[in-house]
C-alpha cells in the first residue's frame, strides 16, 4: 500500500483526509467516503494505489473531449471508487464499490501506452481524483515520456492538491452537474463551489477545458439554469469552451424517465446564447458532434460514434475563414 498524502493525524488515531472538501475522519480500520484511503494505526493509506479495475485505448471523443487531438486514441484507466454518491452514475459498480484489479506501476502505465500507440493516458471511468497518488505519479512519469495526460472528472478536490496536479495534466472534462448548491448537497452528498473552482483553476493554468452537464430530467432541466451556467463559462471559462450536454438514462438508483432528444436540443439552443460548441451527448444524429465555425458557418468537423472526420481544419484554425477554433491537434 501507498501511504496517502494531504491528511493529518487527529484525536484518537483518527486521520482526518484532507484531499477533497468531504473531510472524512477515519477511525482506525475505517475507509474515507471514497472508499480508496484507509486509516491503517492512525496512518492514512491510498489502498487503491496502481490498482487498475478498467484499461481500454479509446477514442479521445469518448471522454468526451472534441477539441484535443480529435480523431486520436487514448490509454484510459480507471480504479474504484468516488467522492461523490450520485444515485444516476453510469459506472456505479466501480465507483461505489471497492474492486479488485490488476496491479500497475506508473511506469507499466507509460509503457502499455507507449506499446498500444496511444498519444497519451486519460484516468476516466471512475473518479480520478480519489485515485490521486498514482495519477500524480503516472502524470510525472507520463510527462518524462512526452504523453498527454487527461483528467475526467467532477472537480471535487481541495485546492492544494488540485494546484499540485494541475501543472501536470494536459486536458480535462470537468462534469458541472448542476448551478444549485442544493443538488449538489441532497443527490450527490457534495458541495458545488470546489468544482467551480476547479475549472477556474485548469483555466487560470491555461489547461485545455470542456464541460460536461448531465441534462435530467425533472432536476437540472431548468432553463434558468441553462443560463447562469452560460453565462458563468462564458464569464470565466471562455465562450469558445467546448460544452457537452448528455442525455440522461435511468441507472443505479433514479428511474426517472430518459432524457427526451427534444429537451437536449432545446438546451443547445439556450446554451449557443452564450457559448460557441455546443455538443449533444448519448444520442444519434441532430448534427450531435459536429464542429461548425462560428463566424463564416462552415462545417469543420463532422462526428458520428466518435468517429471525427476532419472537412475543412487547417491546424486549429477554419480552414475557410481562419477563424481559431481552439482545436488542438
Amino acid at each position: 500500500m501507498e501511504r496517502a498524502r494531504y491528511w493529518e493525524k487527529a484525536k484518537g488515531k483518527n486521520a482526518h483526509c484532507q484531499l477533497c472538501p468531504q473531510g472524512c475522519v477515519i477511525p482506525p480500520g475505517g475507509t474515507g467516503l471514497c472508499l480508496t484511503r484507509e486509516n491503517h494505526g492512525g496512518t492514512l493509506y491510498a489502498i487503491n494505489y496502481g490498482v487498475v479495475v478498467s484499461a481500454a485505448l479509446d477514442p479521445v471523443e469518448k471522454k468526451p473531449l472534441y477539441h484535443f487531438h480529435p480523431g486520436q486514441q487514448i490509454l484510459s484507466l480507471g480504479t474504484f471508487g468516488c467522492n461523490f454518491k450520485c444515485p444516476f452514475c453510469q459506472n456505479y459498480e466501480i465507483s461505489q464499490h471497492a474492486q479488485a484489479g490488476r496491479s500497475t506501476t506508473p511506469e507499466q502505465a507509460v509503457a502499455l501506452a507507449k506499446k498500444k500507440h496511444s498519444f497519451g493516458i486519460a484516468f476516466t471511468y471512475n473518479e480520478p481524483l480519489v485515485w490521486y497518488e498514482f495519477v500524480l505519479d503516472t502524470c510525472k512519469a507520463a510527462k518524462r515520456a512526452g504523453l498527454k495526460t487527461v483528467l475526467v472528472t467532477n472537480g471535487f478536490i481541495s485546492e492544494r492538491p488540485f494546484r499540485e496536479l494541475i501543472p501536470l495534466v494536459d486536458a480535462l472534462n470537468i462534469d458541472i452537474k448542476s448551478v444549485k448548491e442544493e443538488f449538489y448537497n441532497k443527490m450527490c452528498k457534495g458541495t458545488l463551489h470546489p468544482v467551480l473552482k476547479t475549472a477556474e483553476i485548469s483555466r487560470q493554468y491555461e489547461k485545455h477545458v470542456e464541460i460536461t452537464y448531465l441534462v435530467i430530467p425533472n432536476y437540472n432541466d431548468i432553463r434558468v439554469e441553462y443560463t447562469k451556467l452560460g453565462q458563468w463559462i462564458r464569464r470565466t471559462l471562455g465562450p469558445d469552451t467546448p460544452l457537452h450536454l448528455s442525455a440522461y438514462f435511468p441507472h443505479h438508483k433514479l428511474k426517472v424517465p430518459p432524457t427526451p432528444v427534444e429537451s437536449l436540443t432545446e438546451a443547445r439552443d439556450d446554451f449557443r446564447k452564450y457559448l460557441n460548441f455546443v455538443y449533444l451527448g448519448n444520442v444519434v444524429g441532430q448534427d450531435a458532434g459536429d464542429t461548425i465555425c462560428p463566424d463564416c458557418g462552415t462545417l469543420n468537423i463532422r462526428r458520428q460514434h466518435y468517429l471525427p472526420k476532419l472537412l475543412a481544419v487547417d491546424g486549429s484554425k477554419c480552414a475557410n475563414c481562419g477563424r481559431d477554433l481552439g482545436i488542438i491537434q
